[in-house]
């Protein structure tokens, strides 16, 4: 069986976003990979844009990642498949780069425990006064974490540098039922739930301990 076509438009799309998580700008991209702007915009903003291999590559590197993240070809691949470095380094995080890791917000994984045993879940989270909370609704996996003691951890793995982060969050998690502290969460969510549905329910984790670590390429 022939592997499914994509979307060309994709390419573009993982390039605005990989742009916009370094912080740069179409114009410094462009210069960084020899190019023109105008033709960066091309590719980013056209779903018929079909880059060559050559200027794929430049413009991975000046994106720091590879050619297939770009095309998306590793998109059902598990993250961290890259080599490790030659000469890793494990450090511990203080609590202050911790928080600042967790709130960049984003999509991060809880544990549960469920009638068949325990699972892990990932979730949209975002971080409100000290904790971590994300939304979900009753009779789902996520909403048995409530009312237990939960551990969360969320994580980044950078594959073109074999270098790579994650904390993890360990406190009691509970319903949050009170209107107005609801309504903060809401505004301050980052994204609605990637799995879509009714999720109007919010659980709080408050920590009672929060650690982290960091793998680093000398």
């Amino acid at each position: 069986m022939s592997e499914p076509m994509r979307n060309p438009g994709d390419i573009g799309r993982r390039v605005v976003a990989r742009r916009e998580e370094l912080g740069l700008t179409r114009e410094q991209v462009a210069a960084r990979a020899g190019t023109a702007a105008d033709y960066l915009r091309y590719v980013e903003e056209r779903p018929t844009a079909s880059p060559g291999t050559g200027f794929l590559i430049r413009l991975a590197a000046a994106l720091e990642t590879t050619v297939a993240q770009l095309r998306g070809s590793d998109a059902d691949l598990p993250p961290g498949i890259g080599r490790a470095a030659y000469h890793p380094e494990l450090t511990e995080l203080d609590p202050g780069e911790c928080w600042a890791r967790l709130s960049t917000h984003g999509v991060g994984r809880v544990s549960v425990s469920t009638p068949d045993g325990p699972a892990i879940v990932p979730v949209n989270y975002t971080v409100v006064d000290g904790a971590v909370a994300f939304s979900t609704a009753r009779g789902t996996t996520p909403a048995l974490a409530a009312g237990a003691e939960a551990a969360f951890e969320v994580d980044h793995i950078d594959e073109a540098l074999s270098e790579g982060w994650s904390v993890l969050v360990v406190g009691r998690a509970e319903w949050v039922t009170d209107p107005a502290a609801t309504g903060r969460l809401v505004g301050a969510a980052h994204s609605a739930p990637w799995a879509g549905g009714d999720r109007e329910l919010w659980v709080r984790i408050t920590p009672d301990r929060v650690t982290g670590h960091r793998i680093t390429a000398r």
